[in-house]
């Protein structure tokens, strides 16, 4: 006699297994509880093609919901407000907030009758992950007795004190009245109400309300797909010169700048190799950077690589430079880790919460030049003895396989369901 399944309605308004960020983490969370569950997902339109072009059925799998009637007009709003769509993420994101309870709201309407008879055991809302998007569902769902499961979610670093000035060139001039979104309709009985509460970073953990507590549980958002990112692809042994990496948008915050001058004088020796892998407003800069300090030879702007193309190239890279100062989760972390390329971050925010000196490095926080220092000091002490890579490299690999693939995650999301439905104690996550 096979084991029951749980029936699963997910809710993942972006969810997407073509797009990367949000939309990637939306797809591959729903797509692993679907390996361990009976699911029916939720989500936007736009997602409706990508999906049935992986195989799904709408009306089977799926259900794809149109609210672009309020959608577009807002979003193009957006963008003309952010000047484009690469730059004031915290604009782009309080603008999703007046989207999202429409999601909800047709969700229920189209869902309700089904909920209330009993079809599924549980409602998992697993995107939007920022923790400003309100519920309109969580009291309804109290309400008929379904447990109403939300998150991981993530969001409200607070800028670093010594970094106003990427602050402003990130156009982030939002960020001092985002506690507005407490006052938002649907904030305080999301709160209230859910059945559980996954906080996808320390940060979201800190600022949840006390009353949350015995719903709240710790896990990182981002996961792996083993699929996509093969554990241990990376050359075992390291070469001279050191290969580095940074994968990411070129964007001020990531700090891709700092990383070029802290190893400028190691790359006019040879030492060193830096491929920087994406594209943004911050390419040409950093172009004329590398071209002032005539590291042309040493530094490689690659700009957007397919993934297939990209897996290739980091198969010779020994770390990941990527001192980003305001990183809310930091997937790329985890794939540098699952591949065998030990990561240099700064000690803030996600990507500290992803590594250890087990299996990387980590920067202490400070101005420009204190990182560009302390940064140019390690990446010295790591060419003259590079040994630690190897079981760092080890130590990276083996804590994605144990506790970051998208499998193991769903294993533990189990855990969840069984505990809010009364089958079983809160669990003790792992992370």
């Amino acid at each position: 006699m096979g084991v029951k399944k749980y029936k699963v309605l997910i809710l993942a308004e972006a969810a997407n297994p073509e797009w990367t960020s949000v939309p990637l983490i939306g797809w591959s969370y729903t797509e692993a509880i679907g390996r361990v569950c009976d699911i029916h997902l939720v989500t936007q339109i736009r997602n409706k093609e990508a999906i049935e072009r992986h195989g799904w059925t709408e009306g089977r799998e799926f259900t794809a919901l149109n609210t672009e009637f309020i959608a577009k007009p807002i979003n193009i709003l957006s963008r003309i407000i952010r000047g484009g769509d690469k730059l004031a993420w915290t604009v782009a994101t309080a603008f999703q907030s007046f989207i999202y309870p429409y999601f909800e709201y047709k969700c229920w309407k189209t869902f309700s009758h089904r909920l209330k008879s009993g079809e599924f055991d549980v409602v998992h809302r697993v995107t939007p992950v920022s923790p400003t998007a309100p519920s309109y569902l969580a009291k309804k769902l109290k309400s008929i007795g379904v447990p109403f499961v939300v998150g991981p979610m993530n969001g409200g670093v607070d800028w670093p004190v010594q970094f106003s000035d990427r602050k402003k060139q990130e156009k982030e001039w939002l960020t001092k009245f985002r506690q507005a979104y407490k006052f938002l309709p649907g904030y305080k009985s999301m709160r209230k109400t859910s059945s559980a509460i996954l906080a996808g970073s320390r940060a979201v953990q800190q600022q949840l309300p006390e009353y949350t507590n015995k719903q709240v549980l710790y896990m990182p958002e981002n996961g792996i797909d083993t699929q996509r990112f093969e554990l241990g692809i990376r050359k075992s042994h390291v070469k001279h010169p050191l290969r580095a990496a940074f994968i990411g948008r070129l964007v001020p915050y990531k700090g891709v700048d700092m990383a070029i001058n802290a190893i400028e004088h190691a790359a006019l020796k040879g030492e060193i190799y830096y491929d920087i892998f994406g594209a943004g407003p911050e390419m040409s800069k950093l172009r004329g950077q590398i071209e002032s300090l005539g590291l042309e030879k040493s530094i490689t702007l690659h700009g957007n690589v397919q993934h297939s193309e990209l897996t290739a190239y980091l198969k010779d890279i020994d770390v990941l430079i990527f001192p980003s100062i305001r990183e809310f989760g930091g997937g790329v972390i985890l794939e540098a880790m699952a591949c065998g390329i030990v990561p240099i971050v700064v000690d803030y925010a996600g990507p500290s919460e992803l590594v250890d000196d087990s299996c990387g490095y980590l920067i202490e926080l400070g101005n420009q030049q204190e990182i560009e220092a302390r940064l140019k000091v390690l990446i010295n002490r790591i060419i003259d003895n590079p040994d630690d890579l190897s079981e760092k490299s080890k130590h990276g690999i083996l804590k994605v396989k144990e506790k970051f693939t998208w499998s193991s995650k769903a294993e533990n999301t189990l855990r969840i369901y069984s505990w809010v439905l009364g089958e079983s104690d809160k669990p003790e996550l792992p992370y």
